[in-house]
């Protein structure tokens, strides 16, 4: 009787432990899959060449030898609502994640009538990649007929001439946009807002002295900042770029003028599905995190101006959530809208 007994416990251990090992698999299996021909894919939901491109083609590149073959899925449309939706409704292996950014996961809610998906309930965070500073520039010729060579030389002509300096972006809506309405607000100047269709198009404007100033992405803006057609006054991030580290913040510059708590900038990062499993969470986290430190994804971030960003899944939550909060008041104070 007891040799049997022992025999049934020895068999249930041998259960437990294949059980055990059998789960262990199911969640291994995704990133196995990958390591073995099976792709993997990032989904960008923006047209290819574009910086959210441009990262996910450097960070697939560094995972291959960790991850496999991870294959890049331009998904464009509907202001990346498309791409994201295509994400928010893939099965939770570890097998399609999606480039979101600002405009997928903050903004947009707000903006579009509707959205096909939620930002926090439909997808699970990753890492955060990479932050984007924009800029307030000048047409520099401009500025200096005005006189204006700071934030507190512009805030003080804007108050003394209501309704007349005329601000540019890329549309209704945009990033550029919504941090104009931001400065309106905050350092009480009142301005006119003037749309255009894309930031280069913005941009020619104010070569051209159509509009007085822009909130342009840094990157599209500094060749033009260091041939000194355009005058650089400060970035909207709450820490400054390494790539003008002498340019100060809004905040720094716009303290004493209401804009202390200033900070608007373009970021991006790796969500997947909702419902991935923690430990599979965990293992993406990490070779992209890894992927973030090596010097050849560093280079290419350079090249957009893009500091690197890395979290954990937990603190990409937290931040996201935040934005989201953050831009609810601004989009619905811009008056902005999509339909």
């Amino acid at each position: 009787m007891a040799t049997r007994n022992s025999d049934r416990t020895t068999r249930r251990l041998a259960l437990i432990r294949l059980g055990g090992l059998a789960g262990a698999a199911a969640l291994a299996a995704p990133l196995a899959r990958a390591q073995s021909g099976a792709a993997m894919h990032i989904v960008v939901p923006y047209p290819a060449g574009g910086p959210l491109d441009t990262a996910a083609r450097a960070l697939a590149e560094a995972v291959h030898d960790t991850l496999g073959v991870v294959v890049i899925d331009n998904r464009p449309g509907a202001g990346g609502n498309i791409g994201a939706d295509i994400v928010a409704r893939a099965a939770p292996d570890g097998r399609m994640l999606v480039m979101g950014a600002v405009a997928t996961h903050a903004i947009n809610p707000w903006l579009y009538a509707k959205v096909p998906y939620d930002p926090l309930r439909d997808f699970t965070p990753i890492t955060l990649v990479a932050q984007v500073p924009n800029v307030l520039v000048m047409n520099a010729a401009a500025a200096a007929r005005l006189q204006i060579r700071s934030i507190a030389d512009l805030v003080r002509w804007g108050r003394e001439h209501p309704g007349r300096l005329k601000y540019g972006s890329g549309g209704n809506g945009s990033a550029g946009h919504l941090a104009g309405e931001m400065f309106k607000a905050e350092a009480h100047v009142d301005a006119v807002h003037i749309p255009y269709t894309g930031g280069p198009a913005a941009q020619l404007a104010l070569l051209g002295e159509q509009i007085d100033y822009t909130f342009d992405n840094l990157a599209t803006a500094a060749a033009n900042i260091r041939s000194g057609k355009l005058l650089a006054l400060a970035v909207t991030t709450a820490q400054r770029s390494t790539a003008l580290p002498e340019l100060p913040t809004l905040a720094e510059a716009g303290a004493a003028l209401g804009l202390k708590d200033f900070d608007i900038g373009t970021w991006f990062g790796l969500f997947g599905p909702a419902h991935m499993a923690p430990e599979l969470v965990t293992r993406l986290n990490k070779a992209y995190v890894d992927a973030l430190a090596r010097p050849e994804v560093r280079a290419r971030l350079a090249t957009l101006m893009a500091e690197p960003s890395p979290t954990t899944p937990a603190q990409f939550g937290t931040f996201v959530a935040h934005e989201l909060k953050k831009y609810e008041a601004v989009v619905k104070a811009s008056g902005a809208r999509v339909d």
